[in-house]
């Protein structure tokens, strides 16, 4: 009985690590997205200044 209980237990931890592991992963595939919007950000600005001379 007490090795039934264990496995559940067991098995709920490895969901709730597997869950939080991919909520992790979509938080940094958005940051990454938002540095790239930065980067272009940079980009497009270097280029207006350097069409304005």
């Amino acid at each position: 009985m007490k090795q039934l209980s264990l496995k559940k237990l067991m098995a709920m931890l490895m969901l709730v690590g597997l869950v939080g592991g991919l909520a992790g992963c979509n938080t940094f595939a958005g940051a990454g997205k938002d540095v790239q919007r930065g980067g272009e950000a940079v980009t497009d600005a270097a280029r207006d200044v350097q069409n304005s001379y």
